[in-house]
């Protein structure tokens, strides 16, 4: 206790210590400069140049941070960051957080320009296409934009959006117009209808060709709108046509029937008739037909030189022949059987099956019957003159329909058509023609050479294309033979390269699929060849892929068990997604398995950290809530004035509430980073001012203590000196007296003093001899100790003793170094100087003094 308040003494009444006052005094300045400086710091807002001027010059720390709140432009902040990188960490993390925001948000203001002006881009160019908006829409998802750039772009958005739903409209119009045009060909219109329905299609064409967004169409479109409008065009030059032949035809047959009927000549009508342009297979040509007919049925019949008699030559095929003179009986089941044939000949002559009347006619022919009756024979005669009549009109229309399949075949190659299209054309050419050989005989051998030929150039590029699809058939065979071989040779290896067997496999599933046609009966073969290859391959790679996919499974459970509240989470689960890197990289599972896989992986990570966000906010709180109980403990001590009671119970009072603030600031948790230093400095500064009372009530008492000690020694050293001199008197009442008027000192400093003091004070009376003899012979003692003490303590003691001080230096080293003995401290031994009873002159006692001033404080 006696050494702490020797540390703490400094008396008010005595004259201070000049290093303590330059001290204090300097210690003042700075707190005028500090606050001064505060003050300017905070008078420097809105003006950033006077604030960068104010950080570079400034010497407090506190002050400097003020000022660069106050900076905001990335010039001045560089220059700012660059002066305080070396100097102030506070300030330069302040200034780089600042510069890296400002960066940040001219790069995202320069993303947002940039994809503003693609937009632009987009907008003018002619050609716009979904996908470039797409990826606009996705690059400017991950930009952060200002206001007023975002209300940029979505106009600018929203004008391409109004392009695409433009080209949409469009195109569903085209396809629209395409679909019509092609309805047009086959609709049966009239060719007045047809012709204003074309018409309209072209007006609404040219407008669709004058439409921004022309250049938006597929080209196909365009190319397939001209095709079908060629073939309605086509249509309506054919409809055109056959309304032209109808009429002429129409014209002829009505002057004809409007003549007198017995003035007609039924041969030269055929020819008139025959001469007129031929009018195509219709309803319309059939009604004309018949109603020809009926016109020479009307016309007088020509006169025959005998009714047996033998028709004209070339018609003596379908003449019917004279009844042969049969005398072998005919059962009746033969006539009955000829008349049912020659009922069914007349029943398909009604119907206009010709080939059926044909077949008929021949089983007539060939079946054997008995005598006809006049009536029978006129019948059996005018069926089969119908029936050449019907033959004859029927090789006629068949020859106009050959020449019209001629024609076709001949305008085959100029039309380009595609090769399948070619292929079905000239097979249904040929099976019209075959057709028309059945319904209407035979034709003529320079017009079937002439189809035969035609036929054939058109259908030339065709067989051309279909040799080359042949050849690239087997050639895709010799191809898919050679990826078998490749996937069997690799199966053979056994490696042990997962990632290579994976790639090989997908490389050769592709390859696989990117082969070409095959034919029909080596293509099931060679799909299972190569399947039976693949799955030799890849088995292994299944089973280990197996492996994988459960190692990926329990990374998923590993990252379940981690708890969020741990520290070392973030590292562990940083270690699990390196894992799942590697894994990823030695063997990539199937795509869906693997993207299944890692979105389960990465919803385990996602909630990890979204957790652990959840408890750093909590945290945060926390921290935030212990953060206002320090300030509130340290308002407590900054706000703390004890004044009631005595120095030591003030004291007590003063180390209680230090103690009480102490614990309930450790009970407190952390606070946040930011604010750590700062209230941390504010609770030292505030202990420090409370500190401080105790200080300066601990250096009272101490200085008081200090003066009493040597006030009493003193006492203790003038009864001493009176004692030897022989002028101390009778009257130890007096000397007690003085002792009890000064101040009480510490209880082990007193009683020690105390007992030196009563020796001197009994040896007044009898034994004042021994004790002036104790006294005298303690001397010597008392300068050693004196000298010691000086030594331990490096105080100066004098020219005189220079030899004695050097011996007594040997003796103290070696009493240090000896081992088992606690040294004594500077204080003990000065408590036992001050003890010793001896006579002391001025010089010993000077010197006392001197110990006191070094060891015990500067007391006076």
């Amino acid at each position: 206790m006696f050494e702490f308040l020797f540390k703490r003494s400094a008396s008010k009444t005595a004259a201070p210590d000049p290093v303590v006052a330059e001290q204090a005094a300097a210690s003042a300045q700075s707190a005028s400069r500090r606050a001064e400086q505060v003050a300017r710091a905070h008078a420097v807002a809105g003006d950033e140049a006077a604030a960068l001027e104010f950080i570079v010059s400034s010497e407090f720390a506190d002050a400097r941070l003020i000022a660069a709140e106050h900076v905001h432009s990335l010039p001045l902040l560089e220059k700012a960051h660059q002066a305080m990188r070396n100097t102030d960490r506070r300030v330069a993390k302040l200034m780089q957080g600042r510069i890296d925001l400002i960066r940040h948000q001219a790069a995202e203001t320069q993303r947002a320009q940039a994809s503003i002006a693609a937009a632009q881009r987009l907008l003018s160019d002619e050609k716009l296409s979904p996908n470039q908006v797409a990826e606009l829409d996705r690059q400017w998802q991950v930009i952060k934009a200002t206001p007023e750039l975002a209300t940029d772009f979505a106009a600018a958005r929203a004008a391409l959006a109004a392009r695409l739903e433009a080209q949409v409209l469009l195109q569903r119009a085209v396809i629209d117009a395409v679909a019509a045009a092609r309805a047009l060909a086959s609709n049966g219109q009239g060719a007045g209808e047809l012709a204003q329905a074309l018409a309209d299609l072209d007006a609404e064409h040219a407008l669709h060709a004058q439409s921004p967004e022309r250049a938006s169409l597929p080209k196909h479109l365009d190319l397939d709108f001209t095709q079908a409008r060629e073939q309605a065009q086509s249509a309506l030059q054919a409809l055109q046509q056959h309304q032209a032949v109808f009429d002429a035809r129409q014209l002829a047959l009505a002057e004809w029937q409007a003549q007198d009927a017995a003035t007609l000549d039924a041969a030269a009508l055929k020819r008139a008739w025959q001469a007129l342009p031929r009018l195509p297979e219709s309803p319309l040509s059939d009604s004309l037909q018949q109603q020809f007919a009926a016109l020479l049925a009307s016309a007088p019949a020509p006169v025959q030189a005998a009714a047996p008699a033998a028709a004209a030559p070339g018609e003596g095929d379908a003449a019917p022949r004279k009844p042969r003179q049969e005398h072998a009986p005919v059962s009746k089941e033969a006539t009955e059987q000829f008349f049912k044939t020659l009922d069914a000949m007349e029943a398909a002559l009604q119907d206009g099956l010709l080939h059926v009347a044909s077949e008929h006619d021949k089983t007539l022919r060939d079946t054997k019957h008995g005598r006809l009756t006049p009536a029978q024979a006129d019948r059996l005669a005018h069926v089969r003159a119908e029936f050449k009549r019907l033959a004859d009109w029927a090789r006629w229309g068949g020859n106009v329909s050959r020449e019209e399949l001629v024609k076709a075949g001949e305008e085959l190659p100029a039309q380009e058509l595609p090769m399948a299209e070619l292929a079905k054309k000239v097979g249904s050419l040929r099976e019209r023609w075959k057709s028309l050989d059945t319904l209407s005989g035979p034709a003529p051998k320079s017009l079937w050479e002439r189809f035969d030929a035609a036929c054939s150039l058109a259908y030339a590029p065709a067989a051309q294309h279909f040799k080359q699809l042949a050849e690239e058939r087997h050639g895709n065979a010799a191809k898919a033979q050679e990826l078998i071989a490749e996937t069997a040779a690799l199966a053979a290896q056994e490696s042990t390269d997962w990632k290579q067997v994976a790639s090989a496999s997908q490389r050769l599933r592709q390859a696989w699929t990117r082969l070409g046609t095959i034919d029909r009966k080596e293509k099931k073969r060679l799909d299972g060849e190569f399947g039976a290859a693949l799955d030799a391959l890849s088995k292994p790679l299944e089973t280990q892929r197996q492996i994988e996919t459960a190692r990926r499974e329990q990374l998923i459970v590993e990252v379940g068990l981690l708890k969020p509240s741990e520290r070392n989470t973030v590292d562990m689960l940083k270690a699990l997604q390196e894992k799942w890197q590697e894994l990823a990289k030695a063997l990539p599972l199937e795509r869906r398995a693997e993207q299944a896989l890692w979105q389960r992986f990465r919803a385990a990570c996602d909630d990890i950290f979204a957790k652990r966000k959840e408890t750093a906010h909590a945290a945060d709180h926390e921290r935030r809530e212990h953060l206002h109980a320090r300030e509130a403990l340290c308002a407590s001590l900054e706000t703390a004035v004890i004044s009631d009671g005595d120095d030591k119970a003030r004291t007590s009072a003063i180390n209680q509430l230090l103690r009480d603030t102490r614990s309930a600031w450790n009970a407190t948790g952390p606070v946040p980073r930011a604010s750590e230093a700062k209230i941390e400095q504010r609770y030292q500064a505030a202990v420090a001012g409370v500190q401080a009372q105790a200080d300066a009530i601990a250096e009272r008492a101490g200085a008081a203590q200090a003066n009493a000690l040597r006030d009493k020694l003193r006492l203790v050293q003038a009864l001493e000196a009176a004692l030897a001199d022989g002028d101390a008197g009778a009257d130890a009442q007096a000397w007690g007296g003085r002792w009890s008027a000064l101040p009480a000192l510490d209880a082990q400093y007193e009683r020690s003093l105390q007992q030196r003091f009563a020796a001197a004070q009994t040896a007044l009376g009898e034994g004042a001899a021994a004790y002036v003899e104790q006294l005298q012979a303690n001397e010597a003692r008392l300068l050693d100790e004196v000298l010691r003490l000086e030594i331990v303590a490096g105080v100066d003691s004098g020219a005189e003793f220079a030899r004695d001080r050097l011996k007594m230096q040997v003796e103290v080293l070696q009493s240090s170094l000896k081992s088992g003995q606690k040294p004594l401290t500077q204080v003990s031994q000065l408590m036992q100087l001050c003890a010793i009873p001896a006579v002391t002159d001025a010089r010993t006692a000077s010197r006392i003094e001197t110990l006191l001033r070094r060891i015990g404080g500067h007391a006076k």
